[in-house]
């Protein structure tokens, strides 16, 4: 991701910023989400819990990202009967993604929420440049 930033022009560090924000709010209804199913068990929940959690947040906050996405980050022209499966292919990616990392770091030890943590950095930078590039250009 440094690499990235470092060689970003202007317009590129520009959409990256607005995506990260736009991130910001989709993750923060998605560890909502993830938080309230995981927390509520007196109990350690089980990895089936914990991935589902963690899937039903992603894809509330998959939906949040795409309108801001479409109208902030990258202001696209495209339709969006174009950009809307474009963006579900690159969300279910990630999703798939998420939940395979959610549920081996937690199979291997971790707490719920670093596994969460390393899950959500695992998608950032793929996501924004396949949304950049492909899904809204």
């Amino acid at each position: 991701m440094v690499y990235v930033l470092k060689t970003a022009s202007g317009p590129a560090l520009r959409d990256f910023a607005s995506y990260a924000c736009a991130g910001a709010v989709g993750t923060a209804l998605h560890y909502t989400v993830f938080l309230l199913v995981t927390g509520t068990s007196s109990s350690a929940p089980s990895t089936g819990t914990a991935v589902w959690a963690s899937t039903a947040g992603a894809a509330l906050g998959a939906a949040t990202n795409y309108l801001l996405n479409y109208r902030f980050s990258f202001r696209s022209l495209r339709r969006h009967r174009e950009a809307a499966p474009r963006f579900a292919l690159v969300a279910a990616l990630s999703l798939a993604i998420n939940a395979a990392t959610v549920g081996a770091l937690y199979a291997g030890g971790l707490p719920p929420l670093a596994a969460q943590l390393a899950a959500t950095a695992a998608v950032l930078l793929g996501g924004f440049l396949l949304n950049r590039n492909w899904t809204f250009a």
